[in-house]
């Protein structure tokens, strides 16, 4: 928890999952980063890149750096913590999405399995 009250103090860029969704809906260029491990991944997804926390700096190569990029997972703090590591690497184009598939699952898709 302290993580996460740590993350959420420090100011950046985040999208909603309505924003996310309205960006789906106009078929907006952006490339979806989730950053949850793969079994969770497998169980439930909107259909992002599945890149694990531990390896996005290891493969940042895999992610756009010329278009808007989200970042999400369970709740919004591993893609939190995703963006600041991007951000070190002079990523400026990364967004956290917001309450992360939780959100999603709450407010656009009540079917899609949460955990």
């Amino acid at each position: 928890m302290y993580i996460y009250n740590v993350l959420k103090s420090i100011e950046m860029k985040e999208i909603t999952v309505t924003q996310l969704a309205q960006w789906i809906e106009e078929k907006k260029d952006f490339q979806l980063i989730d950053v949850r491990e793969t079994f969770e991944y497998e169980m439930s997804n909107i259909n992002g890149l599945n890149i694990p926390l531990a390896g996005i700096v290891i493969e940042a190569d895999k992610i756009a750096k010329d278009k808007p990029v989200v970042l999400q997972c369970r709740s919004g703090a591993r893609s939190a913590s995703a963006l600041m590591q991007l951000e070190k690497l002079d990523y400026n184009n990364v967004y956290n999405l917001k309450g992360g598939i939780l959100a999603w699952a709450a407010e656009i898709d009540p079917e899609i399995r949460v955990y």
